[in-house]
Order: C-alpha cells, then structure tokens, then sequence
C-alpha cells in the first residue's frame, strides 16, 4: 500500500552512512540521491532520509513510527543491533509482542523505527 515514506534529518551525509549500513543486511538498494534526498528500495516501495524543504530544522512526527518488515526474527536481532553501534538510541530490543517479533530503535535524528516480523 505504501508508495515511499521519507524521515527527516538535519545531517544528510551521518543520515545517509546510518542507512546504507543499516539496510545493507537487506538487501535494499540506493534508489535516490539527490541534495536533499536519498532513498533506498526493495524492490516494492522506497524509504528516504530527507532535509525538509522549508529550509527550517528537521524535527520529529510526535508519536510516528515507520514500520520495516523484516524476513526474519535473526534479521530482526542483526539489524538492530547493527542500529544500535552506528548510534540509535534503543526504543524497545528485539522481543516477542502481541503482533509478532519486533525491535523499535531511533536513528540519529530520533525518527522512530520498527522492525517488524509476524512469521
């Protein structure tokens, strides 16, 4: 159902390093780049890390959480811990919740991530 979702930030290039490693695991590729832009894709939907164009601070969506799938509970545990030593700030580790396996970490602008796996 989702086309792209980006999140913002007010450092482009610690924004973009934090994703490319992040989301090496899973095989998601450079979509985009632009000078305020850059995304990555699977294939089926884009995520982007984004300046806002108003030119005014990036700031973050009170109560917003973006929720990546994840192949697997072991995806799950590498790709958050791989989160948490380039600096995201631990927001729930990896665990059984009513839903499904999941992990929520914030990356270096405090955008909210879950990563999600319901087998």
């Amino acid at each position: 159902m989702l086309a792209f979702t980006w999140v913002p930030t007010n450092d482009l290039p610690a924004a973009t390093a934090f994703y490319d490693a992040v989301f090496a695991d899973l095989g998601a590729q450079r979509a985009a780049t632009t000078e305020r832009l850059v995304s990555w894709s699977t294939g089926s939907s884009l995520f982007g890390v984004i300046t806002p164009i108003d030119g005014k601070p990036a700031t973050v969506g009170n109560g917003s959480t973006v929720g990546l799938r994840m192949a697997s509970t072991e995806l799950i545990d590498s790709v958050y811990a791989k989160a948490m030593a380039l600096g995201a700030t631990d927001e729930g580790e990896p665990g059984l919740r009513w839903y499904g396996y999941a992990a929520y970490f914030r990356d270096l602008d405090g955008n909210k991530l879950c990563l999600t796996h319901t087998g």
